[in-house]
């Protein structure tokens, strides 16, 4: 079966939105069961923060959410000209990383190797040159196109050196995280609650969470719901997922797919970044449990784009990871979860 891998930058507005939060609260709670709630826009998508009321004021835990999200587009956001991934990308070799970089960086190194290949922040290229979208057909590329561009793509030409400076082989290596960067920076916030105290609290970027703890105002674990991937305007609820201490990413096409004419199958285009092929993928959503959310967000996207039977043994092979797909089959959509979802 041949490798498959789906683009980060052209294709990320398509993933991490399919994850629905229900927040499910009591009427009539005493103060102790209050919950403060944040909300906003930043990384390029909504954020929302609830946790037990501390004794630290909402101003103060605002301050501090919203500096982490600065450090983290000064370091990681390629829509910022003057962050640090943008001027390496433009072909700065001697900016010394920070530690978030560093840690996002060896975290995608680790997958690289895990997966085989699969997990790459280098692919954005492919998908650029095939004009892929929603409804767009995928162009046909000239050899000496597919050549040009094996040049600039794979993680294995790229190198962080023990200075903090980033290497790449090709001047033309083009690096995006985004894949991976939110559920990062939903570890950090939930890090920063519980360094003041929080003991419950569910904290989301665009679809990526971790849930500590209890929503107190059910007295019960936190319930998440996830999408039915129809193209229907509204939208519908697939699972609920209750969710306590763990992390959880899904991945999707965002009703993106495509419906071949002929069979009715439902299918989404991917790319194998190691041959630079699109490929057809059944892998309608795919949802990760794992103890953090930078690993959940990761390896969501991986199985969104890996072969479905491959990806189905590497969750398997992993014990603090549970999985969750929804894929297109014969008689409609169908769900399969790994044994110990």
């Amino acid at each position: 079966m041949p490798l498959i891998f789906k683009a980060y930058k052209k294709l990320q507005c398509m993933v991490n939105r399919f994850l629905v939060l229900m927040f499910l609260c009591c009427i009539g709670c005493s103060s102790k069961e209050d919950m403060v709630v944040h909300q906003g826009y930043s990384l390029g998508t909504s954020y929302s923060l609830q946790y037990q009321s501390i004794v630290t004021d909402y101003e103060t835990v605002q301050k501090g959410v919203d500096s982490i999200f600065y450090l983290i587009n000064k370091s990681l956001s390629t829509y910022l000209p003057a962050s640090d991934i943008s001027k390496i990308n433009q072909g700065d070799s001697l900016l010394i990383v920070d530690q978030h970089f560093r840690k996002v960086f060896q975290k995608a190194d680790e997958l690289y190797l895990i997966t085989q290949g699969y997990f790459d922040p280098t692919v954005g290229a492919w998908v650029n040159a095939y004009g892929f979208g929603p409804e767009k057909p995928v162009l046909v590329l000239s050899t000496s196109v597919k050549d040009s561009l094996r040049q600039i793509t794979s993680w294995s030409k790229i190198s962080l050196t023990p200075t903090g400076t980033i290497e790449k082989s090709h001047p033309s290596i083009y690096l995006d995280f985004n894949a991976i960067a939110k559920g990062y920076t939903v570890d950090l916030i939930a890090d920063f609650l519980t360094s003041l105290g929080s003991e419950n609290h569910l904290i989301e970027i665009g679809g990526e969470l971790v849930a500590k703890g209890i929503n107190v105002k059910t007295k019960k674990k936190w319930r998440i719901g996830i999408d039915r991937p129809v193209k229907e305007a509204e939208r519908a609820i697939q699972r609920v997922v209750e969710l306590q201490d763990y992390a959880l990413a899904t991945s999707g096409n965002y009703r993106k797919f495509r419906v071949d004419e002929v069979t009715g199958e439902k299918y989404v285009h991917s790319i194998n970044p190691m041959e630079g092929v699109p490929v057809r993928s059944i892998v309608l959503s795919a949802s990760v449990k794992a103890p953090d959310c930078m690993t959940a967000d990761a390896y969501a996207t991986t199985l969104m784009v890996m072969p479905f039977e491959q990806s189905q043994k590497l969750i398997e092979n992993n014990t603090t990871l549970e999985a969750y797909w929804i894929i297109s089959g014969p008689n409609g959509l169908e769900e399969v979860f790994s044994s110990n979802w």
